[in-house]
């Protein structure tokens, strides 16, 4: 008798941080898991069992081709994760368009090319999972990081149209907006109470499967109603 067929993912962006741990989970879980990053060695050493991909999100021509390769690999495809972001630190009086245009190579077009291939392969099979990592930085223009923060709010559009659009196919299109973690993107933010990567990691498998958008803690959930809901005028004043 031969057992059920392990269930097969994709996780971009899992080099570090929580894509590596959400390799790490899966993996323990008994998915088939491959993981893409710019450097492979910290995924090879979670489990010889991952399938380590080197790979640039900003290589956007490659993307197509490697989409295929790697589910041929896998043995097929159920899920891909979206974990690819950048952060880089842009001071309070800071305008930087290097920054600023790598913020939105990798945080929308990465995801856009990515995704796209997955939304493609999963409508006509009417099942998979779809798994973005957004913020919620996404929800307000906010002073501190003005790119960042409107590579989120894209990355919430898209993924909502792409929910509406593939929700009667029977493919699940979850957005996930976790506050800062504990992770070398972070690393900078002194003041701040940080969720650890582990916790973060397990909470979102745990959501990945809901086709919604949901915040990573229910309290961001009620702190940000109210922020979405505060005039400009006053947004300017409080400076958050």
């Amino acid at each position: 008798m031969f057992g059920p067929t392990p269930q097969r993912a994709i996780v971009v962006g899992a080099s570090s941080g929580l894509g590596r741990e959400l390799c790490r989970q899966l993996t323990s879980e008994g998915w088939l898991v491959a993981g893409l990053a710019r450097r492979t060695e910290p995924i090879e050493r979670l489990d010889a069992g991952i399938l380590a991909v080197e790979h640039d999100v900003t290589d956007y021509a490659s993307i197509p081709a490697l989409f295929m390769d790697v589910t041929a690999r896998l043995g097929g495809l159920d899920a891909l994760y979206y974990v690819a972001g950048a952060m880089p630190l842009v001071e309070p009086d800071e305008f930087n368009f290097t920054k600023d245009s790598v913020m939105l190579e990798v945080n929308c077009l990465g995801a856009v090319a990515w995704v796209n291939e997955a939304a493609t392969r999963f409508q006509g099979a009417e099942a998979g999972t779809i798994v973005a990592i957004s913020s919620v930085a996404g929800e307000r223009g906010r002073a501190g990081q003005p790119v960042y923060n409107a590579s989120k709010s894209f990355l919430n559009s898209y993924m909502e149209s792409l929910r509406n659009r593939l929700s009667g196919r029977g493919v699940r299109v979850t957005t996930i907006k976790p506050g800062p973690m504990d992770t070398a993107m972070t690393a900078h933010l002194t003041n701040q109470k940080l969720m650890a990567v582990e916790a973060a990691a397990h909470k979102v498998l745990k959501l990945a499967s809901s086709g919604r958008e949901v915040f990573l803690s229910p309290a961001h959930a009620v702190i940000f109603a109210i922020i979405r809901n505060i005039p400009s005028a006053i947004m300017r004043r409080l400076r958050i």
